[in-house]
């Protein structure tokens, strides 16, 4: 009896130290999600053109909340105070995408306001996600239809280096790089001139969403292939990934 009693007091012990076991809703809130920063190439579309980041959830296991918005700059999105909401979001672990390039003219001298650089908006941005333990993926903007005059052209796009230079300078290993525009332009390339054409409705930038779907393949796929290195969304893609180029 004084033997049993004794293995009794020795396994209510055990169940005191033991860890406790995180509730599913406690998971979920633990779990990586992926915020998209971007314009109408990445937004929700309107039924005629999509953008991409209503698509890249088929193709990465965390899930994804696009606050891209049509018509921004990396310039607006700061002035609107847009990047900040979304790091009053973001928490450790999470992942941020940042694309911008296809609407980043200047077009200051009415409101007296100091304009700065493209890299220092986005420097600025990356900052305020690291800053809650978010790791940041810099992204060159989609092209525009490189079939347009019925033979390929492509060229480098200045946003390219722009981004590089933002990751370069901020020298942070939570800070990445990834050149979705280059990984678009093999993509369409391979895919040639009339399925390119196909995915454009209404002008030379916007894709339908077929079209999106087809630039959210091309991210995953730089991703997957590490086309400019490791990024911290590599081990939240699904396998199986279908390939564009």
């Amino acid at each position: 009896m004084k033997f049993l009693s004794r293995l009794l007091v020795l396994g209510l012990g055990s169940l005191s130290l033991a860890s406790p076991v995180a509730e599913p809703a406690e998971v979920a809130e633990l779990a990586p999600t992926l915020y998209l920063c971007g314009d109408s190439t990445m937004a929700k579309g309107n039924g005629v053109i999509d953008g991409w980041g209503q698509h890249i959830s088929k193709y990465i296991n965390i899930p994804v909340v696009n606050k891209a918005i049509g018509g921004r700059s990396s310039r607006s999105f700061t002035n609107e105070g847009r990047f900040t909401e979304v790091a009053n979001l973001v928490k450790a672990g999470d992942v941020v995408v940042i694309e911008f390039g296809h609407n980043d003219v200047c077009t200051s001298g009415k409101t007296g306001e100091k304009v700065y650089t493209f890299v220092f908006y986005v420097i600025q941005a990356a900052k305020l996600f690291t800053a809650k333990g978010a790791t940041v993926v810099l992204s060159s903007h989609t092209p525009n239809n490189l079939w347009i005059t019925g033979s390929f052209q492509t060229g480098y796009d200045r946003f390219i280096g722009f981004q590089v230079t933002a990751r370069d300078t901020l020298a942070d290993p939570a800070v990445t790089f990834v050149d979705h525009y280059e990984a678009v332009v093999k993509g369409y390339k391979k895919l040639g001139n009339s399925g390119t054409n196909a995915f454009y409705p209404q002008d030379h930038k916007h894709t339908d969403a077929a079209g999106a779907d087809f630039s959210a393949k091309a991210f995953a796929q730089a991703i997957q292939v590490k086309l400019n290195g490791t990024t911290s969304l590599f081990p939240h893609l699904k396998s199986g990934n279908p390939t564009v180029w």
